[in-house]
């Protein structure tokens, strides 16, 4: 049965303040000696980085869109076997979801997962207007546990005791924190959000500083006893298995890059690798040469585009990617890995040479070019995936393709059913065992995902063991 201790951090919406607090309770709690396990309600890598940092401890994404019910208790009940406390950071609003119904909201998670909810209100301009929001908040749906609120940005003790006793009064809920507007606590932003820690020059910095906040302005021991008041889900889901048919019988190798230009990897699909028999070797783009023993290679997310000079000046491992694509090594790219897979990145002005496996030129523009949930139908034969099939996922770019050059060894394979792509509504971009595409695939919801980089791996290893004997 699932016991651990857990807490969800969720807000009126967003920019609330609900990052920094999370963030900060989770490495406080680690700094006292407790396990701590964070999740991210949500297709988010940023956060998610930080929480991961904050924590010293993998954080994984929950979300009803990319996986169902049974998938999320699954999920949390494998990565709590061991833990002391699980923080759940929510996104958005608590209700805010795709329709009416709130149908993947942060609440219908924290249902799910019986979780107690923790409301941190942004004050600003604002008193007793905060108890009928979150009276609104308790109203709308008596069954998410909304246990507490942390009041944000706060201008005074006047401000704080007219929020408080209006709180008290007509909610009935205790007030667990009271933080006062204070400067330089947000994590720094940037085009896609927060900057991850593997870019920030003071990231310990801005993780003491959150740990700081939570313990000079929160009740923490209130916040541990709500969390360890959490019921008990009263079901022992099985631990996450690995993927049937799509089991490497002979380990295969399959090459990452991951460094500060390409960092965005769900925790889940590089464990859904593993767990299917592959060994994953990281390497650098910035700075790393092709390693020569690998079957696959996977490239995440990131900002290739803050990174091109330094990528572009790499010319040797380039080269080497791009003999690689020709002689048929599998390589599955997401969003800034197709970017590093195309002829040429413009920033600044400037256009980049990449590897130049795909002959695309792509731009990153000032306003998100695609930015949501995906759907797409596999409607042309590929390498990983069979046609037909239907697959949710998420994108969130701001580059997009300038020019595509009239090659007929390139093809899409992803027909969108909701979302942008890579133009004309498809995405996943082919030539020969490459496929790129902005929608970001979870391998838990997604088990497809999982099947289709272990079997092209694998028959590619084969193929080269055949050739080479």
């Amino acid at each position: 049965m699932i016991d651990c201790p857990r807490l969800t951090i969720a807000g009126l919406g967003g920019d609330t303040g609900k990052t920094v607090i999370s963030v900060g309770l989770c490495h406080f709690w680690q700094k006292q000696g407790y396990k701590v396990t964070p999740f991210k309600k949500g297709p988010d890598y940023i956060d998610m980085s930080w929480l991961n940092y904050g924590a010293n401890h993998p954080c994984y994404n929950i979300d009803l869109f990319l996986m169902n019910k049974e998938q999320v208790l699954s999920s949390f009940s494998h990565h709590t076997k061991n833990s002391d406390i699980a923080v759940i950071e929510g996104n958005r609003g608590l209700y805010d979801g795709m329709d009416e119904t709130g149908s993947v909201s942060t609440a219908e998670i924290a249902k799910v997962l019986k979780s107690p909810v923790v409301l941190v209100v942004d004050c600003t301009k604002v008193t007793r207007t905060v108890a009928a929001l979150v009276l609104g908040c308790q109203m709308l749906d008596p069954e998410v546990l909304i246990e507490g609120v942390i009041l944000n940005k706060l201008a005074g003790l006047r401000h704080e005791t007219i929020i408080r006793k209006s709180i008290e009064n007509y909610c009935h809920l205790p007030v667990i924190g009271a933080i006062p507007r204070l400067k330089d606590v947000q994590f720094p932003g940037r085009h896609l959000g927060l900057v991850p820690p593997q870019e920030h020059p003071v990231a310990e910095e801005a993780i003491n500083t959150a740990s700081h906040i939570v313990r000079k302005y929160l009740d923490l021991e209130k916040l541990w006893e709500i969390a360890n008041e959490a019921a008990p889900l009263g079901v022992t889901p099985p631990p996450i298995p690995p993927p049937r048919g799509g089991r490497a019988r002979e380990g295969v190798r399959i090459g990452v890059i991951r460094d500060s230009a390409f960092q965005f990897y769900y925790q889940e699909n590089l464990d859904a690798l593993k767990r299917s028999g592959a060994k994953l070797s990281e390497f650098s783009a910035l700075k790393d040469d092709f390693p020569s023993d690998i079957d696959g290679l996977y490239i995440g997310g990131g900002f290739p585009e803050t990174h091109a000079e330094i990528l572009s000046s790499n010319e040797k491992l380039r080269r080497a990617i791009r003999q690689a694509a020709e002689d048929g090594l599998p390589i599955y790219a997401e969003c800034g890995g197709l970017m590093y897979l195309a002829d040429g990145l413009i920033w600044n002005g400037k256009n980049y040479p990449m590897v130049g496996v795909l002959p695309i030129i792509i731009a990153v523009s000032k306003k998100p070019r695609g930015h949501g949930y995906t759907i797409v139908e596999v409607d042309t034969p590929n390498p990983y995936f069979k046609t037909g099939q239907v697959m949710n996922g998420h994108e969130f770019h701001y580059s997009h393709v300038v020019e595509i050059k009239g090659r007929t060894d390139t093809y899409f394979s992803f027909r969108m059913r909701k979302g942008t792509g890579i133009m004309d509504e498809m995405d996943g971009l082919c030539y020969k065992n490459v496929l790129a595409t902005y929608t970001h695939l979870h391998a838990l919801g997604t088990k497809e995902w999982t099947y289709g980089m272990i079997n092209t791996t694998q028959t590619y290893k084969k193929h080269k063991i055949i050739t080479l004997g």
